[in-house]
């Protein structure tokens, strides 16, 4: 459009909105509070544009009272958003639980700048159970929620690494005497040096501390390197090797002050873009593709099952080499993956049971009747898990609530076989519930809204 032609005011909006549209984008992925400095900034940006668009003077006219009009409503909505995102219950959620984490390490780091650390099992317990309730809040796909998620787990995903590290047995637990050589004391004093990094960096990670930043650390690190590559130790192997494993003790505390910067990466809060979930993904639609392609066949195909299963069982090896490392989502996503193709395998298995025993008929010699009602059952079951499989809906849904009523009246059937003392019958069962218990399970996870 030609500025040239429009009135000064009109043109003086565009500008504006220029610069909303600009921060924007920033608003969309701030992962903030309503204290972050970086939210106050923004506010106060776009306040700034508030009273801009209303010094405008619309000279009564219409259309550029209009375009005034447009203008404060669009910036008001961006304000409202940013709002929403430092307000928003899952991310006043995630907060909560990153505060417990704060008061989980003040509690076991008894005096970090004399590196004391009480690594207790309790103590990775509580961090095991935080990363796991971490994993559990939903984020509704908002980018803003995926980022806080990200960079808290990313935080106390470096805790808990840490803590291992302290745990295993390593040469640096045992130092050598001093009366080997003099440098061993010098060595000895920038390990003690090192255990006190090691309980700075946990105490920055959660919060807990303001007399640390990650650049005073890392040059601290970076001294006592410094320092170790001073030494001389020529001509003395255990020493030389002592110095190299503290060396490599420095560095992987060094790998963890960068996280701050790679938490901010454009996406790699984005599990969605992630090598490891493509790859799940992936899998995930061969599996979907079989499972359908197995509901949809009505006759026996008991070659083909065999074919079905080992293309199936193909994809859990493929599951089982894609590397999840520390991240627990990526973990949980495999293994929901893992239990999608291990359902659609049991469904495969029973079905081809049941056709054998249905093929031999009367060949059938005499069995207890608690295991032919045994059979009964599995057979119902069957007909049951063949809906879950096909199901895509949620739990408030009818035919999930019918389901869940149908399964469980056939584990209380079960329940209520008796038996009496027959070992065939008795392992039947057993294996019945199992798989009764399976496919509620399997239900229940098709429908808890999960999401990396």
């Amino acid at each position: 459009m030609d500025m040239g032609n429009q009135h000064p005011s009109v043109i003086a909006l565009q500008e504006i909105q220029k610069k909303v549209k600009d921060i924007e984008q920033q608003v969309s992925t701030f992962s903030g509070l309503k204290n972050d400095p970086v939210y106050k900034k923004l506010k106060k940006a776009l306040t700034k544009q508030l009273f801009e668009i209303e010094s405008i003077d619309t000279e009564g006219k219409g259309n550029i009272q209009q375009a005034r009009k447009k203008a404060a409503e669009e910036t008001e909505r961006v304000l409202k958003e940013l709002e929403q995102n430092a307000s928003h219950p899952r991310r006043l959620e995630i907060e909560k639980i990153f505060n417990e984490t704060q008061s989980v390490v003040a509690q076991h780091i008894v005096n970090y700048s004399g590196g004391d650390i009480n690594t207790t099992e309790e103590f990775e317990e509580e961090i095991q159970n935080i990363l796991k309730r971490l994993t559990q809040v939903k984020t509704e796909g908002k980018i803003s929620l995926r980022k806080a998620r990200y960079r808290t787990l990313t935080k106390v995903l470096a805790i808990q690494e840490i803590l291992e590290s302290c745990t295993k047995e390593k040469v640096l637990c045992l130092p050598l005497s001093t009366e080997v050589h003099p440098t061993i004391s010098n060595i000895n004093s920038i390990m003690c040096d090192v255990n006190k990094a090691r309980c700075s960096l946990i105490a920055l990670l959660a919060g807990v501390t303001v007399n640390e930043t990650y650049r005073h650390l890392s040059c601290t690190l970076t001294g006592l390197i410094t320092n170790l590559d001073a030494l001389d130790v020529s001509g003395h192997t255990d020493i030389r090797d002592y110095r190299k494993e503290v060396v490599k003790e420095i560095n992987s505390l060094l790998k963890y002050l960068d996280l701050e910067e790679e938490r901010e990466l454009g996406s790699s809060y984005d599990l969605g873009q992630n090598q490891a979930i493509v790859k799940i993904e992936v899998i995930r639609k061969q599996s979907a593709e079989i499972k359908n392609s197995l509901l949809d066949a009505d006759h026996n195909v008991s070659d083909n099952h065999m074919g079905t299963k080992v293309d199936l069982q193909g994809l859990i090896a493929q599951l089982d080499e894609v590397s999840v490392g520390r991240n627990p989502c990526i973990r949980e996503a495999r293994r929901r993956a893992v239990v999608e193709v291990q359902a659609v395998i049991t469904y495969i298995d029973l079905k081809e049971a049941l056709e054998r025993r249905q093929n031999l008929g009367e060949v059938i010699p005499p069995e207890h009747p608690s295991y032919v009602a045994v059979w009964g059952v599995l057979g119902n079951l069957f007909e049951f898990q063949k809906q879950v499989l096909s199901f895509d809906g949620k739990r408030a849904d009818k035919n999930y609530m019918v389901l869940e009523e149908l399964i469980t009246k056939q584990l209380l059937t079960l329940d209520a076989i008796d038996s009496e003392g027959n070992a065939r019958a008795k392992d039947a069962r057993k294996q019945a519930v199992k798989y009764a218990n399976n496919i509620l399970g399997y239900l229940d996870m098709k429908t808890d809204e999960w999401e990396y």
